[in-house]
């Protein structure tokens, strides 16, 4: 077969580590995935829809590092739009290739299907353009350099791009790659290094200091520098919600999760009573925040993707990995104090009626207990997500959410993207029914791929987060109920490839849970009965503060 532009684009994704494509079949793009199919490191993931695609390929990418999805012009690359925003907005560096019509077709201005009629090809890149950090309409001269071109910028800014592939631009031949990508070194200025090093030395001697890390630290790939400085110092620290599983919850030293005015005692001294706080990669959002309470002390070092902050002093460039490394070493040669933490307030269960209807706060109490190290836990962005934050998590697991973006029905095709991309890992879905109503036909691509994920659907019989924060009898926050237990059936599960488990008090669970440990080949499908009003404690709280927000 004739070497193309198609097999150099999925050549350069090989070599950044993809191994899986997503998307929807079109006819602009179909001779694109001959040579998907044909590629021998790269396997075709075909998905219900294209937004449950670019769903799926967010979670592939947060896992595996980078994603990747197909669609063809117009009708489909629009339908994955939402994905794609979400990704940028969360930082996910996803690469989305729309198969187009030739060349020749766009010059005539011809009136093509799936456009808008009025011979502009041009209508949907401008709109992909919002939402990406680059974009490529590729042409036959060029295309070589501008498929480097995008990849480089997506793998330095962590964000999405877009590719535009004509049929007859994906047929021309060309070379194969001759080197390896070329992706910028992450480089500091030395005189940033030295400034900020000088004046950090200063500010934390003999200083009591806490360490606040969140999502960015992942994003930017410097996880293990922030664990290197944590372990050699022995500071004490604690993520936001956004950044969780971030660092190691198992440890002494974890403080817990910080969400400004609700979060616990523990973890409201350990930020806001130390004398120095260490705001690594952190970003502040209203749904992480309980309506942006957080109180910082006076003296915080902001440590962001290409700077770092001390008052009002900015040092630039200065990437995070760096601004990590130096700090570790300030803390140790000048003796930074860890700040004393509070003893943990342990859940007590020993009065839970375990017969009686499960409750939010018992339900993800006891469910928690139940993670195990190395499990990829996906929460959609409900009672969910708010349930499982605070619990502190095992060693080696991942907690995947959506707070900033937070797209319904988001997190049950990106647990199947993220358990695909490390299918060493057990993933573990956590999501509302009527979350579920939105994306729940990937659960055939789940049973297609043989992955084996615990599905964890929430039945409170409609919109239990937004009647929260408003409207909690109003007919909009209601939905149809559906035969939960029917539906994967439906969507052509064998008897041998899902358990189906009902659960409605904390005993079921408890041996729900159990039976989910012992099955590990088959995928579990756990329907969880609860009151449509209650919620848990730390939701009650955030939907305050956006109530009052909204008003």
């Amino acid at each position: 077969m004739t070497y193309t532009v198609s097999d150099y684009l999925l050549d350069r994704l090989n070599e950044l580590g993809l191994r899986d494509l997503f998307g929807v079949p079109g006819d602009f793009n179909l001779q694109f995935l001959d040579h998907v199919i044909e590629h021998e490191g790269i396997a075709w993931v075909g998905n219900a829809n294209e937004l449950n695609a670019g769903y799926a390929a967010d979670g592939y990418a947060r896992v595996n590092g980078i994603g990747a999805l197909v669609t063809t012009y117009g009708v489909g690359e629009l339908s994955a739009i939402n994905a794609t925003a979400g990704s940028y907005a969360e930082q996910v560096p996803v690469l989305h290739i729309v198969g187009a019509p030739s060349k020749d077709a766009q010059a005539a201005h011809l009136t093509m299907h799936h456009t808008l009629g009025d011979g502009d090809f041009t209508h949907f890149i401008r709109m992909a353009s919002e939402v990406s950090c680059t974009v490529a309409d590729l042409e036959h001269a060029t295309a070589v350099s501008e498929i480097d071109r995008v990849l480089r910028e997506m793998m330095i800014h962590k964000r999405p791009g877009y590719i535009l592939l004509a049929t007859d631009v994906a047929r021309v031949e060309v070379d194969p790659p001759a080197a390896p990508l070329n992706v910028p070194a992450k480089l500091s200025s030395p005189g940033a290094r030295e400034s900020f090093r000088k004046d950090l030395t200063t500010l934390l001697a003999g200083k009591k200091t806490t360490v606040l890390a969140d999502l960015l630290v992942h994003r930017m790939g410097a996880q293990s520098n922030l664990t290197e400085m944590l372990d050699a110092t022995g500071l004490p620290y604690a993520t936001l919600m956004w950044g969780k599983t971030l660092v190691d919850e198992s440890k002494p030293e974890f403080a817990g999760i910080y969400a400004g005015v609700v979060s616990n005692e523990r973890t409201k001294k350990a930020v806001e009573d130390t004398e120095i706080l260490i705001c690594a990669g952190v970003t502040f959002t209203d749904t992480t925040t309980a309506g942006f309470s957080q109180n910082l002390p006076e003296h915080t070092v902001f440590l962001d993707a290409q700077t770092a902050r001390l008052g009002r002093k900015i040092y630039a460039p200065l990437t995070l990995d760096t601004s990590l490394d130096i700090v570790r070493e300030v803390a140790l040669e000048v003796g930074a104090l860890p700040q004393d933490l509070l003893p943990w307030e342990e859940e007590n269960h020993a009065d839970v009626d375990m017969d009686a209807p499960l409750t939010q706060d018992v339900l993800w109490s006891l469910l928690s207990r139940e993670l195990t190290p190395g499990n990829i836990v996906v929460a959609d962005q409900g009672t969910s997500f708010f349930g499982m934050a605070s619990r502190r998590f095992p060693e080696r697991s991942m907690f995947i959410g959506q707070p900033l973006w937070g797209s319904i029905g988001y997190t049950l095709p990106a647990m199947m993207g993220a358990a695909i991309a490390d299918r060493d890992a057990r993933g573990v879905l956590l999501i509302g029914d009527g979350s579920a109503q939105l994306t729940i036909q990937e659960l055939g691509t789940m049973l297609e791929q043989k992955i084996n994920p615990v599905v964890v659907l929430i039945n409170n019989d409609g919109y239990t987060v937004e009647r929260a924060i408003h409207g909690a009898t109003q007919p909009y926050n209601d939905i149809r109920t559906y035969n939960w237990q029917l539906l994967p059936a439906a969507l052509g599960a064998r008897e041998d490839e899902v358990l189906m488990l009902r659960v409605n008090t904390a005993t079921e669970l408890v041996n729900a849970a159990r039976l989910t440990q012992q099955t590990r080949d088959r995928l579990v499908f756990m329907e969880i009965m609860m009151d449509k009003d209650d919620v848990p404690a730390l939701l009650a709280d955030v939907a305050s503060a956006l109530t009052r927000a909204n008003s």
